[in-house]
């Protein structure tokens, strides 16, 4: 099966832009592959601002998906129990500058595990609580 056709959305979706109108992604299949734009210079804020990351002080690169690399729900608790947590507990991050450590150091959606759901353990991985946002 077609990894598009997996997926919960039509495959038809897209293009995605960024916040400056810089367009990261032509589809689902082009998001989730290596041919994505998406990276520190185009992983912006909603404001177009640039997030800081691996090099930068603080490095807040870590986004919260709870994602595989194809963009499916992980098994298991990949979500701070669904979002829910701030405590106890783990969710899969990427780099939204595609650069770092983890099994995946250069997936921007699925890249290692956070320490735990805290801000203090979100912030001890590399991380701020951000995510992303995917809208036509």
């Amino acid at each position: 099966m077609h990894k598009a056709a997996e997926l919960q959305w039509p495959p038809h979706l897209g293009p995605w832009q960024n916040a400056k109108g810089v367009v990261v992604a032509q589809s689902v299949d082009d998001l989730h592959s290596a041919n994505n734009k998406l990276g520190k210079e185009n992983s912006l804020t909603e404001k177009g601002a640039t997030v800081s990351g691996r090099g930068d002080n603080p490095n807040t690169h870590d986004m919260l998906t709870g994602s595989s690399a194809e963009g499916r729900a992980l098994t298991g608790d990949n979500t701070c129990s669904n979002w829910a947590s701030n405590g106890s507990g783990s969710a899969r991050v990427g780099h939204h500058d595609k650069q770092g450590g983890g099994d995946s150091p250069n997936s921007w959606n699925s890249a290692h595990a956070s320490s735990g759901c805290s801000q203090a353990n979100l912030v001890s991985t590399g991380g701020a609580g951000l995510f992303y946002c995917f809208a036509q």
